[in-house]
This record gives C-alpha cells, structure tokens and sequence, in this order.
C-alpha cells in the first residue's frame, strides 16, 4: 500500500494551465505588428481571464496584472475557477508586449500553479537577478559578489576562460556600468530588449541559445516567475528587490519584508512544488509562435513541474476556432 501523501498539486491541472497560455497567446498574436501594446496586452488578459474563470479548482492570483483597484482582471487577490485544488497562481498574460506589438522574437504567455503560501510576494518594483543554467556546482553565482566575479566563477566552473562565456543582459540605460564591467572580462554581452523571464529561462540551454549567465535588473514579479522556471528547469538563481524609496519600502513592508537588503534564493522564491506553462506569442529561440490559420490555430507550449523535473513540449492544432473568439 503506497503510504505517501497526495500531491498537492494534480497532474489534471496541467491541461488547464496550458488552456491559460494557449488562449492567451492567440488572442495576444492577433496584434502582432499592429504597434499596438495596450490592446495586444488587454487581449491576452482578457483571454487568459476567461479561461481562468473556468478552470477546474480554487485560485487565487498572487502575481497579476496589478493591485485590486487598478486592474479589473487578474488583479492580485482575484478568486479564480470552478472549485477543486486551491492553488496560488503569478500569470503574466503577455510578457514581452513591445515585442508582440512589434512582431519581434521571443514574445510568451506565462502561468505558474503554486502550493498556497509557497511564491514569494514582492512589490511592483525593480529586481537585481543573476541567473545561471544546470550542471554547475552550488554557489557558483551570486549577488553577494561582483559581476566580474560571477563571470569569472563560470568560466572556471567550464574550464574555459573568460573570452569564451556570454552574458545576457536587459539592454536598458541602466545597465552601462554592468555591460563595461562584463566586458572588461573579456566576455561577451547579448542584448534582450524585453522579456527577461525568457532570458533567464535561455541559460538553461547555452548550446541552442549561446547564453551562460543572466545578469542585470528587470521586474521582480518577472524574477519570480522565472525563478519557478528554474525550479523545473534546473539551475541556480538569485535575486535582490531594489528598494530605493521610502514608497517602494513600505510597499515591501505591507507584503511582509523585513529585510530590505534580502538576497533571495530559487528556495525563497518559489517554496514548494509549482506547475508551469509557457506558450510562444511570437516566433522565439524558446518556442514558435501561433500560427493563425484559415482553418485552425497552432500553438507551441512548454510545460513544467518542479517535483519532477518534467519538461514537455507540446504543441497543439485546434479547430475549434470558436474557442479563441471573445465573449
């Protein structure tokens, strides 16, 4: 008789997972290259949304589209679903919304199911992150350090010199210092203009995406999201909330942050085990976009689970067009 306890989370809300990402990412892939980003974003939301309304268990968003009051769906605080497993759920509908808006790679929708409690709460604020792929020793990385440092870590965990690794980085005016200090190294930089949930996601295969580390800041909501990624993907991550005001201070009290200088690890952000689908908006090195075709739609989604290492790549041909239509 098989005495371990249930899992908390059941392999059937893997199917509504992805119905999340797949819906979102067609609605969004309507509005690629029209330049249009509020109205690619409020598409995906939209469709996110309602198949979130009825999906089989018990949310409740964690990390959304904004606070209650500021946004109508997917705000944090929302009850979602029909009932069943209760599940905290962090959703970005569209990551990459210039990106969409502009027909460029590496737009995706991101959903993430978590134990209840188990997804660190942080507030709309930046986030310092470093970010590396499996296969490294523990502690190879890290913020307590400098970027040098990390670079030179890498290198010397691969037997290989400086000169032969590739950082990742956020290509905002914020990061100058950050980009001279990498290539003082002798190492290169690769610029993302969007989407560092991706990026981060991209050093867990350096042979496909020549990428070996993630440097730099992004969105901290972003950081958790891709921290979960890194749960099922392998890999090691740190992160560190920028809190440079009193306003940004007290927002992180409110969530229960005592420490403001905190350096999080993958542990700390994503606590327990958590699912997690990705669908492709547009075409990316992480995954095809949707293909809107007269007759059908095709999605290309990858689906993980943190408590088993499962990774799949699904991708899907619907010809129930009526579903991708708005209500």
């Amino acid at each position: 008789m098989d005495t371990r306890p249930a899992p908390v989370l059941d392999r059937r809300l893997a199917i509504d997972a992805v119905s999340v990402t797949e819906r979102a990412a067609v609605a969004a892939a309507r509005w690629r290259g029209r330049g249009d980003e509020p109205a690619a974003d409020e598409a995906a939301i939209q469709g996110a949304h309602r198949e979130l309304l009825r999906a089989a268990l018990s949310g409740c968003i964690v990390m959304g589209e904004g606070g209650q009051g500021e946004t109508e769906r997917l705000h944090v605080g929302e009850a979602v679903g029909t009932g069943g497993i209760e599940v905290d759920i962090a959703i970005d509908a569209l990551e990459g919304t210039t990106l969409c808006a502009k027909n460029m790679a590496g737009s995706i929708s991101v959903i993430v199911l978590a134990e209840p409690g188990s997804l660190l709460q942080v507030p709309a604020v930046y986030m310092e992150k470093v970010a590396i792929g499996p296969g490294y020793p523990p502690g190879t990385v890290s913020l307590s350090v400098t970027p040098e440092a990390n670079i030179k870590a890498v290198a010397d965990a691969r037997g290989v010199s400086p000169s032969e690794i590739t950082a990742l980085v956020l290509d905002r005016p914020r990061h100058g210092a950050l980009i001279e200090a990498i290539r003082a190294t002798g190492a290169s930089v690769q610029f993302i203009t969007d989407g560092d949930v991706a990026g981060i996601i991209h050093t867990t295969n350096p042979q496909a995406s020549g990428v070996d580390i993630y440097l730099g800041s992004g969105g901290a909501a972003e950081g958790v999201l891709a921290a979960a990624a890194l749960r099922c993907l392998g890999g090691q991550m740190e992160g560190r909330l920028i809190l440079d005001s009193d306003a940004k201070r007290k927002q992180a009290k409110a969530l229960g942050i005592k420490d403001m200088s905190a350096i999080y690890g993958l542990a700390d952000m994503v606590r327990g085990d958590c699912l997690m689908a990705i669908s492709g908006v547009t075409d990316g090195p992480l995954l095809s976009g949707v293909r809107l075709l007269r007759d059908s739609v095709e999605t290309h989604t990858l689906l993980m689970r943190a408590a088993t290492g499962t990774v799949r790549r699904i991708s899907s041909t619907h010809r129930d067009l009526g579903r991708f239509v708005s209500e």
